[in-house]
């Protein structure tokens, strides 16, 4: 039986243990709004890109939600030899993937928490 069909024995309601993956991982603090600038670009963004367009997140951060997402297959860390050497991010197809998700709960927060 897939996760989200167990059921307690009873009409108790019970979370789908993929669903809270997926918003433990998307909804991490600043994690949103990167996946959500790289939607923006269709493509690639150099760190520093990154960074400029979500000013209020640290550079600690930054970097350790790239580590995170690029593990989780969400984001691909491209280098091209330089010199100087450049580093960019991109979406691979899961993290693209998520696009019509970011792009309700943005309509969502426009509608109710304007």
């Amino acid at each position: 039986m897939p996760p989200e069909a167990k059921s307690s024995g009873d009409d108790t309601p019970v979370c789908c243990p993929l669903y809270h993956e997926a918003v433990e991982m998307i909804g991490r603090r600043w994690t949103g709004a990167i996946v959500e600038v790289l939607l923006q670009r269709h493509g690639s963004l150099r760190y520093t890109e990154i960074s400029h367009a979500v000013p209020q997140l640290s550079d600690r951060l930054l970097s350790e939600r790239l580590k995170e997402l690029e593990q989780r297959g969400v984001v691909e860390r491209e280098v091209s030899p330089g010199p100087p050497v450049q580093v960019a991010y991109g979406l691979t197809d899961m993290g693209r993937s998520l696009e019509p998700a970011v792009r309700e709960l943005k309509e969502w927060a426009r509608r109710w928490l304007n």
